[in-house]
């Protein structure tokens, strides 16, 4: 007869979007089995990644605390950072001076914004990666703001455009400068682009389009073309990097610093290990998925529910995904919701004013409702498994 009373340990590391849904989720799928579930994050309070552009813009948050979003959860709570991983042993150090011991992993460590590929923008650049920085970068802000200077917010993404648009809605005598190599929001359809743009001259900011940053100055940036641009504050949004904990511990990894995973997100190489977000290399019949909250949360269901049927013995199959959305907040008044195919190209549909508003605020909202209502129900995170694009992956 088996008298080992020992509980199996589960420790998820992260607890950004997808390492918060995966251990609230996993905690309810495995209430009846014999597992501890230890969340392992530096700071107890949830990151509303989403909503960074609006901190750094001056506008306070509502305050979620971990350890209070997991009460009742049955989830174990650890204030730490990770600091190594022994993938052969299965421990992990924390900078506590704590050894966590785990059975199964679920790393969900996300990424953060890559200032190393520029000189300069390491010591000059700020970033929204941290709440505290965006926070101080508001307060600067509303300085250079008075004294009548300028800002650059380098990148053209998605999270660049938002950022300049918010920051020149709340200071409107700023000059705002968004530096993209990229035309912005190149990802959104012509339509949809075109009315993103007519409201970024409606809030006077400036474009600088097809040009590279070189250098990152004290009060400056240094284009490819030999041009300096006055910025008083600079804000980078462009690049991705990812903790190189899971490469330093031998498990397998793209050259990005993704852990390579199986069709059911676990390591090919450590299949004890579940990779979720993006600190995964996540592939369906598409392409290759990247990192957003939108494609993240539904790596974390899927994987809270497929560890909990592989504890029972069942089988499991294939995750899928398609995207369905890119909602794009401009300022507080005004946003565009471009609806894609499931690999994320645009297609004909789109959402502007103050509908897209209403919508991509219900989106920047759901992740820490779907928390809550993940310890008593399977809260529903994925809008689309991507029909026939993803149908021969299962």
């Amino acid at each position: 007869m088996n008298t080992d009373t020992t509980p199996r340990e589960i420790v998820v590391l992260g607890a950004g979007y997808t390492g918060m849904l995966a251990a609230i989720r996993l905690a309810r799928n495995t209430r009846k089995l014999d597992v501890r579930i230890t969340l392992v994050n530096p700071s107890v309070r949830f990151t509303e990644r989403l909503r960074m552009h609006q901190v750094a813009a001056g506008q306070k948050l509502a305050n979620h605390d971990i350890p209070a979003l997991l009460t009742g959860s049955g989830v174990d709570f650890h204030q730490a950072a990770a600091t190594a991983i022994d993938a052969e042993a299965r421990l992990i150090t924390l900078d506590d001076g704590a050894i966590l011991h785990y059975d199964n992993l679920v790393y969900a460590l996300g990424s953060s914004t890559d200032t190393s590929t520029v000189p300069g923008a390491n010591e000059h650049a700020w970033t929204l990666n941290d709440p505290r920085l965006a926070h101080r970068f508001s307060q600067r802000l509303t300085e250079v703001a008075l004294a009548g200077g300028g800002v650059s917010v380098c990148g053209g993404g998605l999270t660049g455009v938002e950022a300049a648009a918010e920051i020149a809605e709340a200071h409107p005598g700023l000059t705002v400068t968004l530096v993209s190599h990229a035309e912005p929001g190149s990802m959104l359809g012509d339509k949809a682009r075109a009315y993103l743009n007519r409201v970024l001259d409606r809030l006077g900011v400036v474009r600088r389009v097809g040009v590279k940053v070189t250098k990152v100055l004290p009060d400056a940036v240094r284009l490819d073309t030999g041009e300096l641009i006055a910025s008083e504050l600079t804000l980078w949004t462009t690049g991705v990097k990812v903790s190189p904990l899971a490469a330093q511990a031998g498990i397998t990894t793209d050259s990005k610093g993704l852990i390579v995973t199986d069709p059911t997100l676990r390591s090919v190489s450590h299949p004890e290990i579940h990779a979720i977000g993006d600190a995964a290399l996540v592939q369906q019949n598409w392409g290759q998925v990247h990192g957003t909250c939108q494609s993240g949360l539904p790596t974390a269901a899927y994987t809270a529910d497929t560890l909990a049927r592989l504890l029972r013995g069942k089988t499991v199959k294939p995750f899928r995904y398609g995207y369905f959305h890119q909602p794009v907040s401009l300022g507080r008044k005004d946003a565009v919701i471009q609806f894609t195919n499931a690999d994320d190209t645009p297609n004909r549909w789109y959402l502007r004013g103050k509908a897209a508003v209403a919508y991509k605020q219900s989106v920047s909202s759901t992740p820490p409702l779907a928390f809550k209502m993940s310890k008593y129900m399977k809260a529903q995170v994925q809008l689309s498994k991507g029909g026939r694009a993803t149908r021969e992956t299962a």
